[in-house]
């Protein structure tokens, strides 16, 4: 079981407690995932919340979630600044046995703050990038309500692993200069899952594509792994034109990984 840091599991905790409130009994477990149970935590990671529902949600019920989410997630949380929160809820009879794609139920995610305060309430829906979750919360095994992960999903194919994590790149490609810190650690750790099977923190993942990358492409990586840890400020005026070259060389070597 993976340990987490205190503060952190606090608030990840706090999340479970408002779930629990406004879904009651059909709360199966919830679970840690993301840096908090792989490593790598830095100053920008979020608080990462699974939960298996055992049945479906009302939007007034996912209004509920999001409005009780946003007191506790983010710069504008009611307390104070706190870790933003990004929280995923699936239905059990939806994941398990597995199938592909995978249909969330819920995700709350800092990143549309804006459109919740302007009453946006996310709908259910397919979601491949659950492959992932699925499999870091099964690879974590950190409980925060009810049994072990094991007990309530289904491993997901490395096959599927695989698919989704290309499904993925599109999106991520479209939001490079807007999320751009998050957008080139997620593009390395794609390449470095596909290329090696092993999922690792966002930081882990910048260590292992940074000597696999030319030179030319180096800069733009290893500014994001230093913002992930806290080293650097974010800024990206002085690399914006490199930003392209490198998430096409990258997306290149994903592609290539893909066919091996």
């Amino acid at each position: 079981m993976a340990r987490i840091e205190a503060y952190v599991e606090a608030q990840a905790r706090a999340a479970v407690q408002l779930v629990r409130r406004v879904l009651g009994e059909r709360v199966a477990g919830a679970f840690a995932h993301g840096s908090a149970v792989l490593g790598g935590l830095g100053p920008h990671s979020d608080v990462d919340v699974f939960v298996v529902l055992r049945g479906h949600t009302t939007r007034e019920e996912r209004a509920a979630l999001v409005d009780e989410l946003m007191r506790i997630s983010g710069e504008r949380a009611e307390r104070g600044p706190a870790r933003p929160v990004e929280l995923t809820a699936v239905v059990r009879d939806e994941v398990c046995p597995w199938r592909y794609p995978p249909r969330c139920e819920f995700q709350y995610g800092e990143w549309l703050r804006d459109a919740y305060e302007r009453g946006f309430v996310p709908e259910p829906g397919p979601d491949p990038d659950l492959a992932l979750l699925i499999t870091v919360v099964l690879l974590g095994d950190a409980p925060l309500y009810g049994p072990p992960p094991a007990g309530l999903l289904a491993p997901v194919p490395r096959a599927d692993l695989d698919r989704a994590l290309r499904a993925g790149v599109p999106e991520l490609l479209s939001e490079l200069t807007d999320d751009t810190r998050n957008v080139v650690l997620t593009l390395a750790r794609i390449w470095t899952t596909l290329t090696t099977g092993v999922i690792r923190p966002k930081d882990a993942a910048a260590d292992w594509a940074l000597p696999r990358l030319p030179a030319a492409h180096r800069p733009v990586l290893a500014r994001a792994r230093a913002v992930h840890r806290g080293e650097e400020p974010e800024h990206w005026d002085d690399l914006a034109p490199l930003l392209r070259p490198f998430a096409d060389h990258v997306v290149g070597e994903i592609e290539r990984a893909g066919d091996g």
